[in-house]
């Protein structure tokens, strides 16, 4: 079964789903990576709480009106609205107050938030028979979902992927350097609204999906997941976009296929799981290269000290290091250098003194700073000047190739 929700012949709404999921994780994948190498993760949560004024009053004044207070585009319009006021509110108190940004993200999110619950509250004692899953923008609901609530979905986050890729470049400057973006002349500060407002066309857009507590979610996670996978800011973009918009497909799958759970916390958690593995299997930065990177690195410093107990004449009693210089052919098991062993042993024991004359000249005070114990010296120096430090150490030489 979910075979087929994978290939998408499970009804006509479970495909509905599936796209729309698909589309918003790509689209919030992507702005998300922006508002994260930014440093500003919290400023989604804010700007999602700040949605729900929006929809309790495009609410009542639909209700008002005398239409259909569940109209999706009057209510994300609400929302819009409400969202982009709090985000005004927010980078007032940052820029015209001394209170910090987080301290006016913690306020714009509690009051907006609290406002729209009690707005909430008064639509449910309204009896007008139309509120009935208005709090599923909370947490999503995609029960029911229509052709023209697919449409807007992705027609907002296709909108909101292309503006995000006509402005790449200068956000992703601002992202990294502010004050060398202001020194480029570029407008930081209408940089930083965009983002935001960006951020805020994806938060509104989600609504219906994922639900305004569980969409910053969607737009923090994918991009800290691509973190893990690389170094460069534009294959960053596009992994989290990946990222997104595989959590989006697998999580609506997943739902179809258990109907009692609710897509907005599955797509989230897959997201959450592609961030597990990530963490610790990506090569470059995962737990396990870390552990792996350590280890290598214990070995390297036993296999070294070793030697340089060899070159002493001291007896090595660490069975770690008896096994790694046995195991490398540098010693037998009983702690006796090999051929091998006594060649590296005289080098390290040489290096050690070369480093300790470079580490006492301030010429060589650049030099001496990459010393960690570990380093080969022919990395850091020339043949040439090898040979002039074993000169002054006196002893055997050794001639430059």
């Amino acid at each position: 079964m979910f075979w087929e929700a994978l290939t998408l012949q499970l009804g006509y709404n479970a495909t509905l789903v599936a796209i729309g999921a698909t589309l918003l994780g790509v689209s919030a994948g992507v702005t998300g990576t922006f508002l994260f190498l930014r440093k500003r993760a919290l400023v989604s949560d804010a700007i999602s709480h700040a949605t729900l004024p929006g929809v309790c009053l495009a609410f009542m004044m639909l209700v008002f009106l005398g239409g259909d207070g569940r109209n999706l585009i009057g209510l994300l319009a609400g929302s819009a609205i409400s969202a982009w006021i709090g985000l005004l509110c927010m980078n007032w108190l940052t820029r015209r107050t001394r209170l910090a940004e987080d301290a006016a993200i913690g306020a714009v999110l509690s009051v907006f938030f609290g406002f729209g619950i009690v707005l909430l509250t008064v639509i449910q004692t309204m009896g007008v028979g139309r509120q009935a899953g208005l709090e599923g923008f909370l947490l999503g609901s995609t029960a029911g979902m229509l052709w023209a609530d697919a449409l807007i979905i992705a027609i907002g986050g296709a909108a909101t992927l292309l503006m995000v890729m006509i402005i790449r470049r200068p956000m992703t400057i601002v992202a990294f350097d502010a004050d060398y973006a202001a020194a480029q002349g570029l407008p930081v500060h209408r940089i930083d609204l965009a983002m935001m407002g960006l951020v805020m066309a994806v938060t509104v857009v989600g609504l219906k999906i994922v639900g305004l507590i569980l969409i910053v979610a969607l737009l923090i996670i994918p991009a800290v997941t691509a973190r893990f996978w690389t170094e460069r800011s534009d294959r960053v973009v596009m992994l989290a976009g990946l990222a997104g918009g595989l959590a989006g497909y697998l999580g609506a799958a997943l739902s179809a296929v258990t109907p009692n759970l609710p897509t907005g916390p599955i797509i989230v958690l897959v997201s959450f799981g592609f961030f597990a593995l990530s963490l610790l299997f990506a090569p470059g930065r995962g737990v396990l290269a870390a552990v792996l990177q350590h280890l290598k690195f214990q070995r390297r410093v036993h296999i070294r000290q070793g030697l340089l107990a060899l070159a002493q004449g001291q007896k090595i009693y660490e069975p770690l290091t008896l096994r790694l210089l046995a195991r490398a052919g540098l010693a037998r098991a009983d702690g006796v250098a090999t051929e091998a062993g006594k060649a590296l042993a005289a080098k390290a024991l040489r290096d050690e003194k070369r480093w300790e004359v470079i580490r006492a000249d301030q010429a060589h005070e650049a030099t001496a700073a990459l010393y960690d114990g570990l380093r080969d010296i022919e990395t850091v120096l020339t043949r040439d000047q090898i040979a002039e430090i074993d000169r002054r150490i006196g002893g055997p030489q050794e001639v430059p190739a």
